[in-house]
């Protein structure tokens, strides 16, 4: 396999987890119509069920592909995947629905995670930063056109299309996998699963103030990301009637905060990753109170809009310049347990952003009150516990 044709692979096994979310946006209406009629808010729990599914799985994943593959661990997941994907497609029930979707992020965590160790085994220092990059910045595409994608999809059927779309997805990069990439981790490497290990892993990270306040941090950011793409469909819908305009809109501002990534390489090793955290916070805290304040002006809806769209950018931006921050912080002292923490670190945030952002997504009533309230309490609640990152590493010696 040439290096083009395995960064085009690692870049497709990290689209899924894009292509699963975001492409189900456009089919929120619809599904609430047909499957929950006194309450449409209920569709959203169809992107916190799998959400939680793939923090869930994120736990074990790496693990277990450190026990029996690389391989192995992506071919099961991706049967989970497209096996709950079919049941999702075949079912007339909310709740089947969402039970299948939980299922379908269990299956997913496996090329979300694994994928990344396969890239470890094969490069390492520089080179695997090169790599890693290029593939980030084509995945960082794809949640730009999977909305459009998701309309177009339903369009062509209706939104049990998008369902079948996810197998034919998981199927291309399956199989292309399987036969053209060998298995990068030999059998003499391999190292027993051990969940004591874990535990132990999970404990020494909590007891580490400042792994333990950049995973709680980590979190809230997710969260407020996961209230954003939950409520958003909603309010280009309800509120300004841009329902068939939402794939453009969502996609160009994709676009646009992608460069947060950019902007964060930029700067961080001059300002330091603590502060550029807690500005970004701090500047949310600011930008989510404003959105408040104009919510309850009246203005033109016209004028409303444009200013949503700029702040939905911000909050998109502030992901960017955020949570790879917090993950670093996060991995410096545990470099010991780097895999296991990485795991661990991204199963916690994974589950807590999707199990406070879940109650938010469900209060909308029609108005931006509940999105930028919610964003609001959570910038504050993550800027807070910046500053107390700030003074415990003021105390530790020099």
């Amino acid at each position: 396999m040439s290096r083009t044709e395995f960064i085009a692979l690692i870049a497709m096994m990290f689209a899924t987890i894009a292509f699963s979310i975001d492409a189900m946006l456009p089919a929120l209406p619809e599904i609430g119509a047909q499957l929950s009629p006194d309450n449409v808010n209920r569709a959203q729990m169809i992107l916190t069920a799998f959400v939680l599914g793939m923090g869930a799985g994120t736990f074990v994943t790496g693990p277990l592909s450190d026990a029996f593959g690389r391989k192995p661990v992506i071919l099961a997941g991706a049967v989970v995947y497209m096996a709950a994907a079919f049941v999702a497609w075949t079912s007339t029930s909310l709740e089947v629905v969402l039970a299948a979707r939980l299922v379908q992020g269990l299956g997913a965590a496996g090329p979300r995670v694994v994928a990344m160790a396969v890239v470890r085994d094969l490069y390492s220092g520089r080179e695997m930063a090169r790599m890693v990059s290029i593939a980030m910045m084509i995945f960082t595409l794809f949640p730009a056109f999977a909305p459009l994608m998701g309309a177009g999809i339903i369009a062509l059927s209706d939104w049990r299309g998008i369902f079948l779309a996810f197998i034919l997805f998981s199927l291309i990069s399956t199989l292309w996998m399987a036969v053209r990439l060998p298995e990068t981790l030999p059998r003499e490497n391999r190292r027993p699963f051990r969940a004591p290990l874990l535990a132990a892993a999970l404990r020494e990270m909590a007891a580490h103030p400042s792994v333990r306040l950049s995973i709680l941090v980590q979190t809230l950011c997710l969260a407020m990301l996961f209230t954003m793409i939950l409520m958003v469909q909603q309010v280009y819908d309800v509120i300004f009637d841009e329902a068939g305009n939402f794939p453009i809109y969502f996609g160009a501002i994709a676009l646009v905060s992608g460069s947060a990534s950019l902007l964060n390489a930029a700067i961080v090793v001059r300002v330091g990753m603590r502060r550029i955290v807690t500005w970004s916070l701090g500047l949310q805290i600011g930008l989510a109170g404003a959105m408040l304040l104009v919510g309850e002006m009246g203005l033109p809806l016209r004028g409303f809009f444009w200013i949503f769209l700029i702040w939905q950018t911000c909050v998109f931006f502030m992901a960017g310049t955020t949570i790879g921050n917090l993950n670093a912080i996060g991995m410096e002292p545990m470099g010991h347990i780097a895999g296991m923490a990485a795991s661990i670190m991204g199963a916690v945030s994974t589950v807590g952003g999707a199990l406070l952002s879940a109650p938010v997504g469900l209060l909308f009533d029609g108005t931006v009150r509940p999105l930028a309230g919610g964003i609001f309490i959570l910038s504050i609640i993550g800027f807070a516990l910046m500053l107390e990152m700030g003074r415990i590493e003021a105390r530790q010696p020099v």
